[in-house]
């Protein structure tokens, strides 16, 4: 049977807002689905806009989950992340984007996370993002200019959830800005999961959410989504 393949795509922004508070991924939303891709037999590789090592948050040692990651061969290939710009994501079956805080940095504004959104989803490829993550999604137009997200049913880190977290460091909110550009926005209440499957486009809330987020894609890339 042929390895599926998927690639993570990370920030490389270490601080945010005008408290320069510290970011970078959020550790549970990459280690929680690799621990299920690499269970069912896929393949995680690494890619950031710069290249290298990858700035990280919420690093939890009680955590199995998180503790197994950080003593993993997988975190040292996460350091040395390949430059987006020299990726190309038609090569995966899926890409994928974690959230933490970078990515309101980074990620959201891109041109090469744009491009890599839109040659994946335009190849066919499963699309998918948890938390802040979906700030991938902001700005990528289809062909007829509609953009990605329009009438797509999906999720990301709620407003309710940033009002209690980091209001002051984030330069807009996720929710309000998705909901600007057309998604159907759901949540579940403040740090519940929710994970939210439109064809492709599969979204999930919080970091709560990312293993979850993870087991409905192995779902789709072994063909037993129903």
């Amino acid at each position: 049977m042929k390895t599926k393949h998927v690639l993570f795509i990370l920030t490389n922004a270490a601080e945010i807002g005008p408290n320069k508070r510290a970011t970078g991924y959020f550790f549970p939303e990459v280690a929680h689905p690799y621990e299920v891709f690499d269970q069912a037999g896929i393949a995680v590789e690494y890619a950031s806009p710069l290249g290298g090592v990858i700035p990280e948050d919420g690093y939890d040692a009680t955590d199995p989950s998180q503790l197994a990651f950080r003593n993993s061969a997988a975190i040292r290939r996460l350091n040395h992340s390949r430059k987006l710009s020299e990726v190309d994501v038609r090569d995966y079956d899926a890409i994928f984007f974690p959230g933490g805080l970078g990515p309101m940095v980074d990620i959201a504004g891109d041109p090469d996370v744009k491009q890599a959104v839109l040659a994946a989803w335009e190849a066919g490829k499963i699309v998918a993002a948890v938390c802040h993550g979906p700030a991938a999604f902001l700005g990528v137009k289809l062909e007829d200019g509609t953009p990605l997200v329009y009438g797509r049913k999906l999720t990301s880190f709620s407003n309710d959830e940033e009002a209690g977290y980091a209001q002051a460091d984030v330069p807009f909110n996720l929710e309000t800005a998705l909901r600007a550009e057309g998604a159907e926005y759901v949540s579940a209440d403040v740090w519940q999961e929710k994970v939210v499957v439109d064809g492709r486009l599969m979204t999930g809330q919080n970091p709560a959410s990312g293993g979850a987020l993870a087991k409905e894609m192995v779902k789709a890339l072994k063909g037993e989504a129903s």
